[in-house]
């Protein structure tokens, strides 16, 4: 970190109040704070006590106050539907206040709650916004998630109202909503009265009178409905972590911290000011589209990019860059896996090069750890800076980052660089001892998180304690892994989970898959430990090539072990490692270690509502069992 980063970052931990007092000057407020942290109620922090302002007027009204009510807020694109259109500021200001008057008209009032599912079309930023402009309370459902899932979540969150639509359109077609809701209604103890029904054009669905209404019939006669003050710490949504079974967890987002966060970071980390245009590929049901899709680009009065498509498929692998040189976006954030499904089906990153990138200034990735092979070869291909980024659901904007739009630091291909201002970020052993330089151990983060983290889990303090602030006191357990080099930079290597002990030695999961990612064969891979009677675990290694490659089985894995030998070492005791045709994942990006694990090892598991494709379970049970791990006659739960 140069002087500037260096100073910014010190006063930050060494003069919160001074820091986030000076940052909430991006946000309007309808009434000043008394206290800009407090911590009276410690380990329950609050920033911007006794502030008063409203999330949905900082993102649209206060532009269109300004003059700025023709600039485009959003730009629509779905291939898979091939449709595409822009709204202005001033449009999506008519939009949201007649959707926020109709949520009115039902007796909706600041504290209530409603439960959006949605694809990825604008009316779901709308609903969003909506919500926020009354100080009702939004919880984002991802849209087309299973029926007893989003039970759990309706009965968790109990709204009055759910917004919803008729389908999603997927690559692999049609995905009718409506007889999941019914269903998760039906399911749900809690019963809901009302429920407002986007017809889209590519499936009609059949509405329950009275309870579904016509979105569009609804809209059209309500009445627009002015911003309603809250409290900075009153709630602004509720997201349940992905992957979530059983009892859900639902991370409590405040409205002060927030907008307050959100918009510092737009400038300092993505280098986006108003009227740039900001991509961020992702879905609107994850933390990604509700700050870097919604909030935090209309905060700051840039055009946000909505994205109803893949990265491969819907057509090709070059329809991000098309996408970019179209809008001209200007920073653009995605997953790692997606820059690996484009790097497989077009290694030699041909479609890249048929577009001009001129606007293109930085390439952000984020949602799992990127291995050093995925950034280099982006990086390469692009010619751009490829700047990985770290931070979770419960953080909701970044906690490790480079300082693109104030002070850029050289780029270390494994790190999201160091430590963003608010995050006092240390690595503890066991027995909460920070370790040297270089020495793996836990990632936690130094209480009282910054402005626009999680407050609490919703209705349930003391999980929020127990899953969080217990392990060590006066910290924030991330919940991963990893280390720090002499110069400050963070590593994150795996989930604490997925660290394997092999025969004493603590090697991480995401070391073993950097190795592997080095072959020139190799697209992605995933290690997991295995149960192993004389070492205790051992590492296990599934792998996806990339296309067009022809090698064999048997020198694939001779490759591999070698490979691994050479980088990590005997230790390691790497045999075990066969090619797939794909992985486990989340629709998010995220690999399932966790349920591999318990596939090689007999255990029963639960498929997580978040699977992307259930099929990739079988695909690994095969393999698995080839490999000798793995019952193919244990099935999962349902």
């Amino acid at each position: 970190m140069t002087q500037s980063g260096l100073a910014l970052y010190r006063m930050s931990l060494d003069d919160k109040n001074a820091f986030w007092g000076e940052c909430a000057k991006l946000i309007d407020w309808y009434q000043p704070w008394e206290k800009v942290l407090d911590d009276s109620k410690a380990p329950f922090y609050h920033w911007f006590s006794q502030g008063q302002l409203n999330t949905c007027f900082n993102a649209v009204d206060r532009h269109v106050n300004r003059g700025a009510g023709e600039r485009v807020a959003i730009r629509y694109f779905s291939p898979v539907t091939q449709t595409e259109y822009a709204v202005t500021y001033a449009e999506l200001q008519a939009q949201v206040s007649r959707l926020a008057g109709y949520i009115a008209s039902l007796g909706l009032v600041k504290g209530d709650r409603v439960v959006i599912y949605m694809p990825m079309v604008p009316e779901t930023v709308y609903a969003m916004l909506a919500c926020a402009r009354l100080g009702v309370i939004h919880s984002v459902v991802f849209g087309g998630f299973a029926a007893n899932e989003l039970a759990t979540r309706i009965n968790d969150a109990k709204p009055r109202l759910v917004l919803s639509a008729s389908c999603g359109v997927e690559p692999s077609g049609v995905v009718p909503y409506k007889p999941l809701l019914d269903k998760a209604l039906a399911q749900a103890t809690h019963r809901v009265d009302h429920c407002l029904i986007l017809q889209r054009s590519q499936h009609q669905a059949e509405l329950i009178e009275p309870r579904d209404v016509d979105w569009q019939a609804a809209v059209c006669k309500a009445s627009a409905a002015d911003c309603v003050a809250v409290a900075a710490t009153d709630p602004l949504y509720i997201l349940y972590t992905s992957g979530t079974t059983g009892q859900p967890k639902g991370v409590v987002r405040d409205n002060g911290g927030h907008a307050v966060a959100l918009a510092w970071s737009m400038k300092h980390v993505y280098d986006i000011d108003a009227g740039d245009t900001f991509w961020a590929a992702s879905d609107v049901g994850w933390v990604v589209g509700h700050s870097y899709i919604v909030y935090a680009p209309l905060l700051v009065g840039a055009t946000t990019v909505l994205y109803e498509g893949k990265p491969v498929g819907t057509p090709d692998p070059g329809i991000f860059w098309r996408t970019i040189e179209k809008y001209q976006v200007k920073s653009f954030f995605t997953a790692p896996t997606a820059i690996r499904a484009i790097k497989r089906e077009d290694p030699n990153a041909e479609y890249a090069a048929k577009v001009n990138l001129g606007c293109l200034k930085n390439v952000f990735l984020a949602g799992e750890r990127c291995d050093p092979e995925t950034l280099n070869w982006a990086a390469s291909k692009l010619g751009k800076p490829v700047i990985d980024h770290w931070w979770q659901t419960e953080t909701g904007w970044p906690v490790a980052a480079n300082l693109m739009g104030v002070d850029p630091i050289p780029v270390k291909a494994g790190s999201p660089a160091r430590a963003v201002p608010g995050y006092q970020v240390d690595v503890l052993n066991e027995l909460g001892e920070n370790v040297a330089a270089g020495q793996s151990g836990n990632v936690v983060i130094k209480l009282p998180l910054p402005p626009g983290t999680l407050t609490t889990l919703w209705q349930n303090d003391q999980r929020f304690a127990d899953s969080y602030l217990s392990m060590y006191p006066g910290y924030y357990l991330t919940g991963d892994a990893g280390y720090m080099d002499e110069d400050g930079y963070l590593y994150i290597m795996s989930r604490i989970d997925d660290i394997i002990n092999v025969a004493g030695h603590r090697l991480s999961t995401g070391r073993f898959e950097e190795v592997l990612c080095q072959h020139a064969a190799v697209a992605e891979a995933a290690v997991i430990g295995v149960d192993d009677k004389l070492k205790g675990q051992v590492p296990l290694g599934l792998v996806v090539l990339k296309n067009g490659v022809d090698i064999s089985d048997e020198q694939l894995h001779n490759e591999l072990v070698a490979l691994v030998r050479q980088e990590i070492g005997p230790v390691a005791a790497f045999k075990l490692v066969s090619a797939v045709q794909k992985l486990p994942k989340t629709r998010s990006g995220k690999i399932l270690r966790g349920t591999m694990r318990n596939i090689a090892d007999n255990k029963s598991f639960t498929p997580p509502a978040t699977i992307e494709d259930p099929q990739t379970l079988d695909i690994v049970r095969t393999a698995l069992t080839r490999m000798g791990y793995a019952d193919s006659l244990l099935q999962a739960h349902a």
